[in-house]
Protein backbone atom coordinates (compact mmCIF):
# COMPACT_ATOMS: atom_id res chain seq x y z
CA UNK A 1 0.00 0.00 0.00
CA UNK A 2 1.02 3.14 -0.78
CA UNK A 3 1.38 5.73 1.88
CA UNK A 4 2.53 9.43 2.15
CA UNK A 5 5.25 11.59 3.76
CA UNK A 6 3.80 14.56 5.70
CA UNK A 7 5.74 16.80 3.46
CA UNK A 8 4.11 15.20 0.79
CA UNK A 9 0.51 15.32 1.81
CA UNK A 10 1.11 18.75 2.42
CA UNK A 11 2.55 19.34 -1.76
CA UNK A 12 -0.77 17.58 -3.25
CA UNK A 13 -3.26 19.27 -0.32
CA UNK A 14 -1.90 22.31 -0.04
CA UNK A 15 -1.07 21.99 3.14
CA UNK A 16 1.20 23.18 5.62
CA UNK A 17 3.10 20.55 7.72
CA UNK A 18 2.00 22.64 10.67
CA UNK A 19 -1.63 21.89 9.74
CA UNK A 20 -1.47 18.69 9.70
CA UNK A 21 0.05 18.35 12.69
CA UNK A 22 -2.48 20.62 14.10
CA UNK A 23 -5.00 18.26 13.08
CA UNK A 24 -3.44 15.22 14.34
CA UNK A 25 -3.48 16.89 17.78
CA UNK A 26 -7.08 18.02 17.58
CA UNK A 27 -8.35 14.35 16.73
CA UNK A 28 -9.23 15.11 13.09
CA UNK A 29 -6.58 12.08 12.00
CA UNK A 30 -7.04 9.65 15.14
CA UNK A 31 -5.46 6.41 13.10
CA UNK A 32 -2.22 7.94 11.30
CA UNK A 33 0.30 5.43 10.64
CA UNK A 34 3.74 5.89 11.99
CA UNK A 35 6.94 4.28 10.95
CA UNK A 36 9.28 2.43 13.49
CA UNK A 37 11.31 5.72 13.71
CA UNK A 38 8.16 7.63 14.23
CA UNK A 39 7.52 9.81 11.35
CA UNK A 40 3.99 9.98 9.89
CA UNK A 41 2.87 8.06 7.24
CA UNK A 42 -0.54 9.12 5.11
CA UNK A 43 -2.55 6.83 3.54
CA UNK A 44 -4.87 7.45 0.19
CA UNK A 45 -7.79 6.91 3.22
CA UNK A 46 -6.19 9.68 5.33
CA UNK A 47 -5.73 11.69 1.62
CA UNK A 48 -9.45 11.42 1.52
CA UNK A 49 -10.71 12.62 4.97
CA UNK A 50 -8.40 15.79 4.92
CA UNK A 51 -10.30 15.99 1.79
CA UNK A 52 -13.39 16.31 3.20
CA UNK A 53 -11.71 17.80 6.62
CA UNK A 54 -11.08 20.74 4.17
CA UNK A 55 -13.85 20.81 2.62
CA UNK A 56 -15.57 21.07 6.00
CA UNK A 57 -13.58 23.63 6.73
CA UNK A 58 -14.41 26.05 3.90
CA UNK A 59 -18.44 25.99 5.00
CA UNK A 60 -16.64 27.69 7.92
CA UNK A 61 -17.49 24.59 10.10
CA UNK A 62 -15.49 25.05 13.16
CA UNK A 63 -12.52 22.13 14.70
CA UNK A 64 -14.43 20.71 17.08
CA UNK A 65 -17.74 20.17 14.88
CA UNK A 66 -14.96 18.44 12.36
CA UNK A 67 -14.20 16.02 14.95
CA UNK A 68 -17.53 14.92 15.91
CA UNK A 69 -17.63 14.11 12.18
CA UNK A 70 -14.23 12.36 12.55
CA UNK A 71 -15.71 10.61 16.16
CA UNK A 72 -19.09 9.62 13.92
CA UNK A 73 -17.32 8.12 11.70
CA UNK A 74 -15.63 5.93 13.58
CA UNK A 75 -18.59 4.99 14.98
CA UNK A 76 -19.62 3.05 11.65
CA UNK A 77 -23.10 2.99 10.75
CA UNK A 78 -24.78 3.63 13.62
CA UNK A 79 -23.98 7.24 12.80
CA UNK A 80 -24.91 7.25 9.53
CA UNK A 81 -27.76 9.62 10.31
CA UNK A 82 -25.95 12.46 12.23
CA UNK A 83 -23.47 12.29 9.06
CA UNK A 84 -26.19 12.53 6.66
CA UNK A 85 -27.66 15.36 8.90
CA UNK A 86 -24.99 17.01 8.98
CA UNK A 87 -24.08 17.38 5.34
CA UNK A 88 -27.62 18.58 4.70
CA UNK A 89 -27.03 21.63 7.28
CA UNK A 90 -23.60 21.89 5.03
CA UNK A 91 -25.03 22.54 1.79
CA UNK A 92 -27.78 24.87 3.14
CA UNK A 93 -24.89 26.76 4.72
CA UNK A 94 -22.99 26.55 1.47
CA UNK A 95 -26.20 27.81 -0.89
CA UNK A 96 -26.40 30.51 1.80
CA UNK A 97 -23.08 31.47 1.37
CA UNK A 98 -23.63 31.36 -2.29
CA UNK A 99 -26.84 33.17 -2.42
CA UNK A 100 -24.61 36.08 -0.45
CA UNK A 101 -21.74 35.89 -2.93
CA UNK A 102 -24.09 36.15 -5.88
CA UNK A 103 -25.42 39.23 -3.80
CA UNK A 104 -21.98 40.46 -3.41
CA UNK A 105 -21.13 40.15 -7.11
CA UNK A 106 -24.08 42.07 -8.02
CA UNK A 107 -22.46 45.37 -6.28
CA UNK A 108 -19.06 44.58 -8.10
CA UNK A 109 -20.52 44.43 -11.58
CA UNK A 110 -22.54 47.56 -10.96
CA UNK A 111 -19.33 48.92 -9.71
CA UNK A 112 -17.36 47.49 -12.71
CA UNK A 113 -19.72 48.72 -15.47
CA UNK A 114 -19.82 52.32 -13.74
CA UNK A 115 -15.88 52.94 -13.27
CA UNK A 116 -15.74 51.54 -16.84
CA UNK A 117 -18.89 54.20 -18.22
CA UNK A 118 -17.01 56.89 -15.86
CA UNK A 119 -12.91 55.94 -18.10
CA UNK A 120 -14.81 55.81 -21.19
CA UNK A 121 -16.58 59.56 -20.57
CA UNK A 122 -13.40 60.41 -18.81
CA UNK A 123 -11.41 59.62 -21.80
CA UNK A 124 -14.09 60.95 -24.39
CA UNK A 125 -14.11 64.52 -22.71
CA UNK A 126 -10.07 64.56 -22.31
CA UNK A 127 -10.38 63.75 -26.19
CA UNK A 128 -12.75 66.38 -26.85
CA UNK A 129 -10.62 68.82 -25.11
CA UNK A 130 -7.31 68.44 -26.71
CA UNK A 131 -9.38 68.97 -30.00
CA UNK A 132 -10.67 72.07 -29.90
Amino acid sequence: MKTYSIGEVGKLLNLTSYTLRYYEKEGLLPNIQRSESGIRRFTEADLGFLRVINCLKATGMPIKDIKQFIDWCDQGDATLKDRYDMFLERKETVQRQINELEKVMDVIDYKCDYYRSALETSTKEHLKIKSE
